[in-house]
């Protein structure tokens, strides 16, 4: 994925399989980003590790060591639904909070929903807005085929 070199105060989204890791650009080839505390060494951001996490602690780290060989964007892709806040503020909050830990739920208060709330003042996230309707429909999907066998 090639992108331009990240501003101060933009998103910047890391691939990482079939789902994103994010973080904020805060200078100096440095990015804060939210990391669940379950994350086991050497794994990387693990899925499952991830998802039983109920703190992370919000980290000050080089963009380089937190991308590893993934690739990443720069995407500020709600610019257009809401005003970002000025740069200098997001950077001024972002550093103020690395270090802190806080409550992580991957469908509630995830990585993305940290940086969404940092630039843009509003916690979303559109991973798990995309995801959960088509685990619904996964999960409707396997009950409507194992329930027709038990009533025959």
């Amino acid at each position: 994925m090639a992108s331009p070199k990240p501003q101060l105060g933009d998103l910047i989204e890391i691939v990482r399989g079939p789902y994103s890791h994010w973080a904020v650009y805060v200078g100096g080839g440095y990015v804060v980003h939210l990391a669940p505390l379950s994350k086991i060494s050497g794994i990387g951001w693990s899925t499952i590790g991830s998802s039983l996490a109920d703190k992370a602690r919000v980290k000050k780290e080089r963009l380089c060591d937190v991308v590893g060989k993934d690739p990443y964007k720069v995407n500020n892709k709600h610019d257009d639904k809401y005003n970002p806040f000025p740069p200098s503020k997001i950077v001024q909050l972002a550093e103020k909070l690395a270090g802190h830990e806080y409550f992580y739920h991957v469908l509630c208060a995830n990585c993305e929903h940290f940086v969404n709330e940092l630039r843009y003042g509003v916690s979303r996230s559109d991973q798990v807005i995309d995801a959960v309707p088509a685990a619904i429909i996964m999960i409707l999907n396997l009950l409507y085929k194992i329930t027709p066998k038990s009533r025959s």
